[in-house]
């Protein structure tokens, strides 16, 4: 009996000893883990699924041994090409190891470059792209929020896999991305500022419908009619879901007021003669007695969608439009840059001092994101065309990579961020520099801005010419001479330098030879892009075909194809550009390229008498006397209804062919 209580005493002496041995202990390693970024994550996560912490505690030890099994087994038919029998195992190790991102990248990458290109249709192949971005966005970041190399592959998918032209089905996916965030946050507003202000209406909206009635009552009364009309017109048993809403919302904009094929073809006409939904939503949209109603629940729903349906942040999203440029989010590269640059913020107090090369990979994609904005950012899209969106150079994103005199510039503030970094460091940045810096000057060059371009070559001199040790005088040589000897060989290696350069020509043709009246500039400008086309059209390097029958470079030549009328009608409704000196284009581009005006007319007529009512002519002279209705725009809108039933039955024709068969 002694002996027993010997041992407990001892046994309660040791289990203090350990106890407080811990309690001493425990401070110190948990600054440890701090330090060595041990700790899942820095956040509270909210609304994570509860398999994260319930499916791996109660394996237990075991664990360990089915994820090395399983690592084992799905490495094994990766290399056997079985990347749909890998799918079920990748899927149980991310439910293993929620909180390890390469789990999530090898699963998300198997889905988006493995299978997809083992598909037959090219639908099939958007589908498993789709849900590899979407397997990272709204799961893998919600389960490790802060974690930059899960940010940095996502922005890498949007930036490559959908922006880039390697991949076939690239065509499809572009308009795919657009369609969905057209649809979503509607088309958005043209200036800057008001693209920023718009962005802000989301972030500041209430965060739930509740909120939103005791903002503006009439929501409920709004919304309870919205859901009666859906049960009662549609009557298949679902239910008015937030993403539906919006969808319908931004169509019925979009054929009332955006869309040139809807117009031409007469669908609103049509809807209201066969759909009572339509009529009744139309109505409701359109009364003054719920305006307010509308703005309120819409930004509302566009801002519960985006935190709940698409892990984003509406805040961030104002932010990232109000200081990088005004980010276009039907474009690859809006996401591609959000991405980036939420992981640069969220995740470098979670790297190692040896990581820092996740940190600068991450800045790059940043950097690379606004250049291809600054080359393709301007969106021009019609979701009832069937065709491709319209991708064009928006120069406003020149500024916002190398500042101006309001601010610094996202390359210095990357600069300084890197340059104390071992190795190429800053210099990864700096040979950045130097090729965006001569992109900028053919840009301004091509719009005829000839003292901005030449100020751009005089940094490049001071920086990488005369002024560069040892010095050279590579970029001592008149502007016209340094442009020209510089386009040389650029296209067939970056082609869509083309689209900028042809853009710009034709955007100085209109501002200069027609505005100007100086006809020959507008007659050089047609011969340029006429020539760059024919370059793209003939050369061999572009001449091949996909499995789905689409070329991958077929966007470039249908933009150049159709580049002065759609670098007219951007140059129309372009609120950097003095309304006077546009209506004086408007005046006179008949004079030398007729058809432009009726062609356009539709399409910019809204947004232009908005812009028109803001300015002090508009008491002196009205729309119509200085924006005229095009003569023959009936006979015009004839003929292009005609072209856009024909241009849908052959796009129609060409989706039924893009099946692809596997014997």
């Amino acid at each position: 009996m002694l002996h027993d209580r010997i041992k407990q005493l001892i046994s309660t002496g040791v289990a203090a000893t350990c106890v407080t041995a811990g309690g001493i202990l425990l401070p110190n390693i948990i600054e440890e883990a701090e330090d060595n970024t041990l700790r899942y994550t820095n956040n509270v996560v909210e609304g994570v699924p509860d398999w994260i912490n319930t499916i791996g505690m109660s394996l237990g030890a075991l664990r360990g041994l089915v994820v090395d099994y399983l690592w084992i087994k799905i490495h094994q038919m990766q290399r056997d090409g079985l990347y749909f029998e890998v799918m079920a195992d990748a899927e149980l190790i991310t439910k293993l190891q929620p909180r390890f991102p390469q789990v999530w990248v090898f699963h998300a990458h198997n889905m988006a470059y493995n299978i997809s290109v083992a598909t037959h249709t090219i639908e099939e192949r958007w589908e498993w792209v789709n849900e590899g971005i979407r397997l990272l966005r709204e799961k893998g970041l919600r389960a490790n929020p802060d974690d930059m190399v899960l940010h940095k592959e996502l922005a890498f998918f949007f930036m490559h896999k959908l922006n880039g032209n390697s991949d076939d089905a690239h065509l499809y996916y572009k308009r795919k991305i657009a369609e969905r965030w057209h649809y979503l946050l509607g088309e958005p507003p043209v200036s800057w500022a008001d693209r920023t202000e718009w962005i802000k209406e989301i972030a500041d909206a209430p965060r739930t419908i509740q909120e939103a009635i005791t903002k503006t009552p009439k929501v409920k009364q709004l919304l309870e009619t919205l859901e009666q009309d859906f049960e009662e017109f549609v009557g298949d048993g679902s239910k008015l879901t937030p993403e539906i809403l919006l969808n319908q919302i931004s169509q019925l904009l979009t054929i009332t007021k955006h869309s040139m094929v809807a117009r031409e073809i007469g669908m609103q006409q049509k809807l209201r003669s066969e759909s009572p939904y339509f009529n009744q939503l139309e109505k409701l949209y359109f009364s003054p007695e719920y305006s307010q109603s509308w703005k309120t629940l819409l930004s509302t729903l566009r801002k519960e969608v985006l935190k709940e349906e698409y892990n984003m942040d509406p805040q961030l999203m104002y932010e990232y439009t109000r200081d990088a440029g005004p980010l276009d989010w039907r474009h690859p590269q809006a996401h591609a840059f959000y991405w980036a640059r939420r992981g640069g913020e969220v995740g470098k107090g979670r790297l190692k001092a040896d990581e820092i090369y996740r940190v600068m990979n991450t800045d790059r994609i940043q950097l690379q994101s606004l250049q291809g904005l600054a080359r393709t950012g301007r969106i021009a899209f019609d979701p009832f065309s069937k065709e491709v969106p319209g991708r064009f150079p928006d120069p406003r994103f020149i500024d916002s990579v190398i500042g101006d005199e309001n601010r610094e510039g996202l390359w210095k503030e990357l600069y300084k961020k890197h340059y104390f970094v071992r190795g190429a460091g800053s210099d990864t940045f700096t040979t950045f520099l130097r090729n965006f810096l001569g992109s900028a000057v053919r840009e301004w060059y091509r719009q005829g801005e000839l003292e901005r371009a030449q100020a751009i070559l005089n940094q490049l001199d001071d920086l990488f010419g005369t002024g560069a040790t040892p010095p050279n005088t590579a970029y001592k040589v008149p502007l016209d001479v340094w442009v020209r000897d510089q386009t040389k060989g650029q296209y067939e290696r970056l082609p869509a330098i083309a689209i900028s350069d042809v853009t710009s020509a034709l955007r100085y043709a209109f501002r200069v030879g027609i505005g100007q009246n100086n006809p020959d500039i507008f007659k050089e400008a047609l011969k340029f892009a006429k020539q760059v086309t024919a370059e793209f059209k003939t050369n061999e390097y572009n001449d091949y075909t996909t499995k789905f029958g689409t070329g991958r470079i077929k966007d470039i030549i249908g933009v150049l194809e159709s580049s002065a009328q759609i670098t007219f009608e951007q140059l129309m409704i372009d609120t950097t550009v003095p309304i006077e000196e546009r209506m004086a284009i408007w005046a006179g581009v008949d004079r030398l390229e007729r058809g432009l005006r009726p062609r356009v007319y539709d399409r910019i007529v809204s947004e232009l008498q908005t812009q028109y009512s803001r300015h002090p002519l508009h008491n002196v002279r009205s729309f119509a006397e200085a924006f005229p209705e095009p003569p023959g725009l009936e006979a015009w809108r004839l003929k292009m209804a005609k072209e856009a039933r024909k241009a849908s039955s052959v796009a129609e024709d060409k989706n039924a062919s893009k099946s692809v068969d596997r014997k």
